[in-house]
């Protein structure tokens, strides 16, 4: 079955004619938001339980270390990449603020990255020079053994460019930040109310379920007022699913090749055990926690980010509950990097009856979060 309008993409094309905008044809943007919904359903601050970073080590760090492996925020800002579609070799500047967070990665090198501590963050690289492979046919890209979703977001007809020496097809960055969400789930024992508390209609969220390779999902459209919603049937295909999501992403504006990149990079971690709702921000929404600056001006500008919000359900809690008791670490491995913020929901009594081996695993996974967040991008 084809999904209607699932994940629809919100873009707003600016034709803009100014200098340079004749020669800056496009510039598409994707990016995720991340956040963990609380007892009330709002965004609660939660640091990941998780091990390796998932990126190459040549990504550019914040003082270099891995500061969103171990900080606590509300948000975590996942993958945004800029593509540039140019008629002819340019030299392109870009200046990316993010009021409430902080960028903490990035590639390829930037010219400036503020603060290295606190909030109120920017970006911006200048004198990035874009050319295609006829005008630059020998520019090699970053690339070492170790397997990363990092490498699908490359897989696209953008021009490639430079920054200071290194060669990519796009520009990368993510962070971590602190502000509210504005659509807030709240999960009883047999459904989901959902509420939007922004002042813009969201125009399409998706509940989908993954329980032990089972999945389902449930399309809602236009939430303005609050909605309450099942479980989703969990009889759904997750290859059908992914078609789909690309076929919207591309019939809303990204082009083919960039809406397979944005679901291959994230075909493991949007889909993985557990219950989550995603949707569309508005593209005011986007430019209101993410303002950006381009030079020369483009003659189009997409910028597509989905909301994803993981929720806690009853059976959820249930299970983790007993993995804690019996030290089941097969059980807490598979909520990955969320079973923290989980643990912190359901509250420190679980503490009592927890196992030796469940507490080991714990302790030990605090562990590789701090030694994560120490260790150094392998390029200067």
């Amino acid at each position: 079955m084809r999904l209607q309008h699932a994940f629809l993409v919100v873009l707003v094309s600016c034709h803009i004619r100014a200098i340079g905008s004749d020669d800056l044809q496009a510039v598409h943007e994707w990016g995720t938001f991340t956040s963990v919904a609380g007892e009330d359903g709002s965004a609660m601050s939660w640091q990941p339980l998780s091990g390796p970073s998932d990126l190459p080590c040549f990504v550019h760090r914040l003082d270099q270390r891995n500061i969103k492996a171990a900080e606590y925020g509300t948000v975590r800002m996942e993958t945004p990449v800029l593509y540039f579609y140019p008629l002819k070799p340019l030299t392109i500047s870009v200046h990316v603020d993010f009021p409430n967070g902080r960028v903490t990665e990035w590639y390829p090198k930037a010219s400036s990255v503020q603060p290295s501590s606190g909030r109120n963050g920017w970006i911006e690289w200048k004198d990035i020079h874009v050319s295609n492979y006829v005008s630059n046919p020998g520019a090699p890209l970053a690339k070492l053994g170790e397997a990363s979703h990092y490498y699908a977001a490359r897989d696209t007809d953008a021009w490639p460019l430079s920054s200071e020496g290194e060669n990519e097809k796009l520009l990368f960055y993510r962070g971590i930040a602190d502000f509210g969400v504005d659509l807030r789930p709240v999960v009883s024992q047999d459904a989901i109310l959902i509420r939007n508390e922004g002042l813009e209609t969201v125009p399409e969220a998706i509940l989908f379920e993954n329980q032990g390779g089972r999945i389902g999902y449930r399309v809602l459209r236009n939430l303005r007022t609050p909605v309450r919603t099942n479980f989703p049937a969990l009889t759904g295909s997750l290859d059908s699913l992914r078609s789909d999501l690309e076929e919207e992403l591309t019939e809303m504006g990204l082009y083919r090749k960039e809406a397979h990149a944005m679901v291959e990079t994230w075909r493991d971690s949007w889909f993985e055990e557990g219950l989550r709702v995603f949707y569309i921000l508005p593209r005011s929404k986007v430019d209101a926690l993410l303002p950006i600056s381009i030079q020369p001006t483009a003659g189009q500008v997409a910028r597509v980010f989905v909301g994803r919000v993981e929720l806690l359900s009853p059976s959820m809690s249930q299970e983790i509950t007993a993995a804690l008791v019996n030290g089941d670490v097969a059980v807490l491995k598979k909520y990955g990097r969320f079973l923290n913020a989980f643990l912190q929901k359901m509250g420190s009594g679980h503490d009592v009856a927890m196992s030796e081996r469940a507490r080991n695993f714990l302790e030990s996974s605090f562990n590789r979060v701090l030694v994560e967040s120490r260790k150094t991008a392998c390029v200067e």
